[in-house]
């Protein structure tokens, strides 16, 4: 039933030839191995980071509370009865980390501009309500911070006025440090009458 193998020397080759076929299975086993834990290594690492960034831009948020334009009053200005100044006032959604708004930045979006502002070159920020003077972060949901946002030339990130005509509106956007996005548009009243400050 069984072949009888008689020869000595059969026997060895038979023998040496599964050693090799089993020492080749298991090396390719154990290379296979290796790289299935490094992807997966990689893998959890790359999606751990993916899960934070994703639950901070969910997580921070800025919210608006209220936006006003200054009016220019100076009849001898070019501007003049236009919203040449806009003030944003922020704060912190619940649940937010502390929010830099050195790092933020705000795009500003009307039918005639679209300009990405940066902290302090186009944009500045005063803390209002016992917050720290600069309001350079919202660290508490109590804290108030002022965004300032000069619409004239004068401003480095416009080359020409982005000012605001009675019935005009805009967007602004504004992205943390985390990639988080609040859009808040503003409309300018259809008549500024004699105000020099308006609700936007």
């Amino acid at each position: 039933m069984f072949e009888t193998i008689t020869d000595n020397d059969e026997r060895g080759q038979v023998g040496i030839g599964t050693l090799i076929v089993f020492i080749a299975m298991v090396l390719v086993a154990a290379i296979a191995a290796g790289v299935l834990i490094n992807t997966a290594g990689s893998l959890q690492s790359q999606a751990s980071d993916t899960g934070t960034e994703t639950q901070q831009a969910v997580a921070n948020q800025i919210e608006v509370i209220h936006a006003t334009g200054e009016v220019n009053q100076t009849e001898a200005d070019p501007n003049y009865g236009n919203i040449t100044d806009l003030n944003i006032i922020v704060k912190k959604s619940a649940g937010s980390d502390v929010i830099d708004l050195t790092s933020m930045t705000v795009q500003y979006t009307s039918s005639d501009v679209s300009q990405a502002l940066l902290y302090d070159d186009g944009f500045n920020t005063t803390g209002i309500a016992g917050t720290e003077a600069e309001g350079d972060s919202l660290t508490d949901t109590d804290d108030r911070v002022r965004i300032e946002i000069d619409l004239t030339d004068a401003n480095p990130q416009f080359e020409n006025d982005a000012v605001l005509e009675e019935g005009d509106s805009a967007t602004l956007s504004l992205v943390d440090q985390s990639g988080a996005k609040f859009t808040y548009g503003v409309t300018a009243p259809a008549t500024f009458g004699d105000k020099s400050v308006v609700e936007v």
